[in-house]
């Protein structure tokens, strides 16, 4: 199982000792370095930057918001990159939520799978620059119908450096997953626990035996973003994730519409994610992360001393997942990386 370093989301500025963690990771013998975005930093911008330091990481984004760009300027910003980094870049999209895509984006939200295969179809397109790109599709149609009635098929100016960059897609829904299986290169799964495997692995297989799937399980990728937290003490690192988990069970997404807060109802804790939406989303945000039991952090993390961490791994190992995500500064790092590597 290979390990990769998430940057993950600025909080009000860029967070401190980025660059250093991320020489620290290459060093470390991490694989990968990830970047992300929502309604702050974006995630080219700073993969491009920092990555401009490091010669073996490869460098992706978890993820891209799709609504934030159209297809070709999401594919624009993909052959850049690979181009930069001599071919390191991983393409990693997703459609995020109503809240962020309608508030934020001010697009439309609803058909999200028809919408990210019409948006993954487009980027190919661009990307292989085999002929100019057209698409008849209901959510990006190229040329576009209508308007000055001028628009003609073009190809990108700039030749690709492979004519395949490797696009993964954040998934968390069962339909979605079974997506990422048939046409991603790769599946980035947020809130994963190896209870939950067999769950997942059903829905992937549903997506590999698809006509046209592009991998197998044998070639196909899966990035985890796992928090890992080495200390002696169990709950002094349940309490560090759990104010993370709150947010997103209760207050990432409308009270009847959050993707996150699924995830963990059918992990078995339907009750506590009620709970714990109703108090965010009444503003207690201390009673919503004090009612996340520890076991529901430990589904999902790996926390606590070196011996419990590398025993947890054992289960870990015989799940779906390929690649562990994780986040932290340089001396988190060195810590995971002496007890995982």
């Amino acid at each position: 199982m290979k390990l990769g370093y998430h940057i993950g989301y600025w909080s009000s500025g860029p967070p401190a000792g980025a660059l250093d963690s991320i020489l620290a990771a290459e060093e470390l013998g991490f694989d990968s370095v990830w970047t992300a975005e929502a309604y702050g930093s974006d995630a080219f911008t700073p993969l491009a930057w920092w990555g401009a330091s490091t010669s073996r990481l490869r460098l992706g984004t978890n993820i891209v918001q799709m609504a934030a760009r159209t297809p070709t300027a999401t594919a624009m910003s993909a052959l850049t990159m690979d181009h930069l980094s001599d071919g390191r870049f991983v393409l990693g999209l997703g459609v995020s939520g109503p809240q962020v895509v309608e508030g934020w984006y001010g697009r439309p939200y609803p058909k999200p799978l028809a919408r990210t295969r019409e948006y993954i179809d487009i980027v190919r397109q661009v990307i292989a620059r085999e002929r100019p790109v057209t698409s008849d599709g209901e959510f990006y149609p190229m040329p576009y119908p209508g308007g000055a009635g001028l628009g003609k098929p073009l190809k990108s100016t700039v030749h690709p450096l492979r004519t395949e960059i490797p696009i993964y897609l954040a998934a968390e829904g069962p339909k979605n997953v079974a997506l990422a299986a048939e046409i991603a290169d790769g599946w980035l799964p947020l809130f994963f626990s190896p209870k939950t495997d067999a769950f997942y692995r059903a829905a992937l297989a549903e997506g590999f035996a698809r006509p046209g799937a592009r991998h197998t399980p044998d070639d196909f990728e899966i990035a985890a973003s796992v928090p890992v937290l080495v200390n002696d003490d169990v709950e002094l690192c349940a309490n560090l994730i759990r104010p993370s988990l709150a947010l997103y069970i209760g207050g990432m997404g409308a009270k009847q519409a959050n993707f996150h807060r699924d995830v963990f109802a059918r992990m078995g804790y339907e009750d506590v994610a009620h709970k714990v939406q109703e108090l965010y989303l009444a503003g207690d945000k201390a009673a919503a992360a004090a009612a996340i039991p520890t076991s529901l952090v430990e589904d999902i993390s790996l926390i606590g001393p070196p011996a419990k961490i590398r025993d947890e791994m054992a289960a870990w190992r015989e799940t779906c997942v390929t690649t562990l995500l994780v986040r932290g500064d340089e001396s988190l790092l060195r810590q995971v990386a002496n007890v995982l590597l």
